[in-house]
């Protein structure tokens, strides 16, 4: 068959049927021309397709995930002796008649999830690159704010709800360095401080020390630092007004949900 084209249709982008027909026409020598049909929705732009397709000799493969929308297409090829290759459609069949569970039939799912990927590969990125203060700039950037003292899993939290698809920035607050100015800029309803008793931090930061093979008796983990550092802590969270979150017996899912739980309600307040 000579000057063939085929129309790779689809009720989504049509990336899957793209694909799998560039997939086979790379085992010709002849050149073969693709045509990508995105974003079907109604019949009439179906019968459409077909009658180009007929006039032009072509083929089409096509991604339909609506059972009407496909039998539809396939009724009108047949009609007009137009040929047909149906991608998905079997392999959906076959699975729910198998697994008896019921298909969704929603166009452009994967899509939504290639897109939920990669917005979680950003958010990643971005914990790591604004993480532990290192750029003041990501604080204006971010979507959650993070600042306590050491040892308060402000970078544990980052990753947890970078995981989740949020770009999260965390920063340190000691009594000796001044807060970078972005914090105080940043919206209440964004910003976030881990809280801890002076307790649970004191034995956290010497098992710190311990694993590091130092002393337990460095300033690090005095109960009197601790204290001075959790009293600067408290006067920069009361002048930003933010909430503050208890640490000191959750785990980070823990932590991670409440602050979500929070930053979401601001978000419809």
């Amino acid at each position: 068959m000579s000057n063939t084209i085929v129309y790779a249709v689809s009720d989504s982008v049509g990336e899957t049927a793209d694909l799998v027909v560039k997939a086979a026409i790379s085992q010709f020598h002849q050149k073969i021309e693709v045509r990508r049909v995105p974003y079907v929705e109604d019949v009439a732009t179906l019968k459409e397709i077909v009658h180009i397709a007929k006039e032009n000799n072509g083929v089409i493969v096509f991604t339909l995930v609506k059972p009407e929308m496909r039998n539809a297409l396939i009724e009108e090829a047949k009609a007009n002796e137009v040929v047909v290759y149906d991608v998905i459609g079997p392999l959906i069949e076959t699975i729910a008649l198998n697994s008896n569970l019921e298909p969704k039939y929603e166009p452009g799912i994967v899509r939504k999830l290639d897109e939920d990927y990669f917005k979680r590969i950003e958010a990643i990125e971005f914990a790591v690159k604004y993480d532990d203060g290192r750029d003041p700039k990501g604080i204006e950037k971010a979507d959650i704010v993070l600042i306590g003292v050491s040892r308060t899993s402000k970078t544990p939290l980052s990753q947890y709800l970078a995981h989740k698809g949020y770009k999260v920035a965390n920063v340190p607050l000691v009594p000796e360095v001044d807060p970078p100015e972005q914090i105080f800029g940043v919206p209440k309803e964004r910003c976030f401080g881990l809280m801890i008793t002076p307790e649970k931090l004191n034995h956290i930061r010497k098992e710190r020390l311990a694993s590091l093979g130092l002393h337990d008796g460095a300033s690090y983990a005095n109960l009197k630092r601790i204290e001075e550092e959790l009293q600067h802590f408290r006067k920069v969270v009361d002048k930003i007004g933010c909430k503050v979150i208890d640490v000191s017996s959750k785990a980070v899912e823990e932590s991670a949900n409440v602050i979500l739980n929070q930053y979401m309600k601001n978000r419809h307040i």
